[in-house]
């Protein structure tokens, strides 16, 4: 990411509306991470978001779906993008935002005059040909030239795709696609790769990237991770930083109390989440930084990524990248115990 923007714990909040809000990410950047701020959610849509994140936790399965379809046509209004931006860099910590492919080019000066530190550019999967018919083609040559602050995009799982858009000249790339606890992708298209694989083979990419001369590109693990064990692994395959939701949902401070949904969710023509329940669990501080109240690998990730690193004689990050692994996760059921219990989304079956 440069010298521009360095992080305490390589660890990202991902852009979910039940989890970020303004005060979660001020509250994630006081103990050094960073949480991304969804541009195209409920919090730039309405000037008090708080009723309507009530809303959705407390409806029942039959009429979450309806409901998150109906709160979610309300317009994003420009003037609260920059009023919760310029909130959360008044806090003093990093301002990460994220917005969907279509809306990038329109919105990067406007978050960028705001204060933000980090603009990411993110849809169910990227390439650099990037293409639609429904608007104006991203050009992420020309995104990342227009930019003074750092571009990731994300998400993309395949080597070849990968090296194209470094050459862009993003900053960083979010790996994953249909991972997530409450993302439905696998089951709704029948795509996905397990994280794993997709986190090599993406790091192999950035690896050959700075063989041809290029610059590092932060790889981000996007999903999937439950427990210090899945982030500890993201790492060893090859990650950089990691990007969790749910086990951040279950934050006392995160927006919903206890409660994740997808970006996808809310689609008003292919809904590819679904809201799940996780329950109000620990602090944030407990969850990252510890110290763990339970034995689970639910609660201090930073630790339990310094204890493996320990065991596996690795000296930092970049010495355990190149750690020997053996897993073989269920691409069908990765991430998605959640679901199963609840027998919601992909656990319906």
């Amino acid at each position: 990411m440069g010298e521009h923007f360095r992080l305490d714990i390589p660890v990202w909040g991902a852009a979910m509306d039940g989890v970020v809000d303004v005060d979660f990410a001020i509250a994630m950047g006081k103990l050094g991470g960073v949480a991304v701020l969804n541009l195209d959610g409920v919090h730039t849509r309405y000037a008090d978001s708080r009723p309507i994140i009530e809303r959705i936790a407390a409806a029942d399965k039959a009429t979450i779906n309806a409901l998150l379809k109906e709160v979610y046509r309300e317009p994003v209004k420009p003037h609260l993008i920059t009023e919760r931006i310029k909130a959360i860099r008044a806090a003093g910590v990093p301002c990460a935002v994220s917005t969907v492919p279509g809306r990038a080019e329109e919105r990067a000066q406007l978050v960028q005059a705001a204060g933000a530190d980090v603009l990411v550019v993110q849809g169910t999967v990227l390439t650099a040909r990037h293409s639609s018919r429904s608007y104006h083609q991203l050009a992420f040559e020309e995104l990342v030239r227009n930019c003074e602050i750092p571009v990731i995009v994300g998400n993309c799982v395949h080597y070849e795709t990968a090296l194209e858009l470094m050459e862009t000249g993003i900053a960083g790339i979010l790996v994953g696609v249909g991972p997530g606890a409450a993302c439905t992708t696998r089951g709704v298209l029948g795509v996905g790769v397990p994280q794993v694989t997709a986190t090599a083979d993406v790091a192999a990419a950035r690896d050959e990237h700075m063989r041809r001369g290029g610059r590092r590109v932060a790889v981000i693990t996007d999903g999937g991770m439950r427990i210090g064990a899945d982030v500890c692994k993201a790492f060893a395959s090859g990650a950089d930083a990691v990007m969790i939701g749910t086990p951040l949902a279950g934050a006392e401070e995160s927006a919903s109390k206890g409660y994740n949904w997808g970006m996808a969710t809310p689609d008003p023509n292919l809904p590819r989440g679904t809201r799940i329940h996780v329950g109000t669990k620990a602090t944030l501080k407990e969850i990252l930084l510890g110290p763990a109240r339970v034995d689970d690998g639910s609660q201090n990730f930073a630790g339990a990524l310094r204890s493996a690193l320990g065991v596996c004689g690795a000296r930092d990050i970049p010495e355990f990248q190149h750690v020997e692994m053996v897993i073989a996760p269920s691409i069908t059921s990765e991430g998605k115990s959640l679901q199963q219990s609840q027998h919601v989304g992909m656990g319906k079956g």
